[in-house]
């Protein structure tokens, strides 16, 4: 055997060994197993919520718990309904994003487009991540302690507690993230799209209007999907404000309820058909923030293609 074939063996050999020890495989396999435990979970979650919600949906049927507005127990006859509840969940997530629009957007076009690099713009960008930090119990005693008076001294409301307190604290809770979010998209937009329009004889406003938010809307309106995923499921600082009362919300200035706060408070004392009722209202409440994810990503992936 000659040198050459020898040290072809002993290369050989190596690289066999080197491919037995290759990391590879066994860090995929790490990040597959990483990978399959969020689905894994969230297929346990909506099986257990379907578990537990099976003895209302079958005592009142699927469409009439979800359409009902009766949530009462009397003389021994239990009746509930999660529509009142759904209702709240979404007037208040909504009225709350309307309020944030177009305070996180100033903020957004301050820290990212017209002072972006400034020191004014990184001390704004840091107290706005710093709003996103707060725990919800403190918004809610502000909302309570004094925002509520403010509700009451105009004569808006009685107590105070209505859809609008809750709303306006939500809108406070989820500007942060909208504007933080947006504000990255917005710096992400490339100088050379924006110093063409400017070669072109456009203004601050149509570089705006015609690059930046083309641009980066897709990624501002996932910013805006992920505050109303936020939103709808708050659940101490709604508690605090919204009144608490198992009634339908006929106006913005009266009492409510929304899915997350009704399991809140009666979830400690409740047994059998009305735990069964609550888990239903969490299976629901599920199910809508799944929906609104998915549409969201629908419109998102529509406006990247075109």
């Amino acid at each position: 055997m000659t040198t050459i074939n020898i040290h072809r063996l002993r290369l050989s050999g190596i690289m066999s060994g080197l491919a037995v020890r290759n990391p590879d495989k066994g860090f995929r396999g790490v990040l597959w197993a990483a990978a399959l435990v969020v689905p894994l979970i969230c297929a346990a979650m909506l099986l257990s919520l379907i578990t537990d919600s099976a003895l209302a949906f079958g005592e009142f049927g699927f469409f009439k718990f979800i359409f009902s507005t009766d949530w009462s127990y009397t003389q021994g006859k239990e009746n509930y309904g999660a529509l009142p509840f759904i209702v709240g969940t979404l007037e208040s997530t909504f009225l709350a994003l309307a309020f944030c629009i177009p305070f996180s957007l100033t903020v957004a076009l301050f820290v990212g487009e017209y002072y972006k690099g400034r020191k004014v713009a990184t001390v704004f960008g840091t107290v706005t991540d710093l709003l996103a930090g707060i725990p919800s119990i403190i918004y809610g005693l502000w909302g309570f302690y004094v925002l509520r008076p403010i509700v009451v001294a105009l004569g808006l409301s009685d107590q105070g507690s209505c859809v609008l307190t809750a709303s306006l604290v939500l809108a406070v809770m989820i500007v942060p993230y909208a504007a933080s979010l947006s504000a990255e998209f917005i710096k992400m937009v490339p100088a050379e799209m924006k110093e063409a329009a400017y070669a072109l004889g456009a203004t601050r406003a149509e570089v705006m209007r015609t690059v930046v938010f083309p641009t980066a809307g897709s990624g501002i309106f996932s910013a805006f999907i992920l505050a109303i995923g936020r939103a709808l499921g708050e659940t101490m600082t709604v508690t605090m404000l919204i009144g608490n009362t198992n009634q339908m919300p006929t106006s913005l200035f009266s009492t409510g309820n929304t899915m997350a706060s009704i399991i809140a408070n009666q979830f400690g004392e409740a047994d059998g058909l009305k735990l069964s009722s609550l888990f239903a209202i969490a299976l629901i409440l599920f199910a809508i923030t799944a929906l609104i994810n998915l549409i969201g990503k629908i419109l998102i992936h529509r406006a990247q293609t075109k």
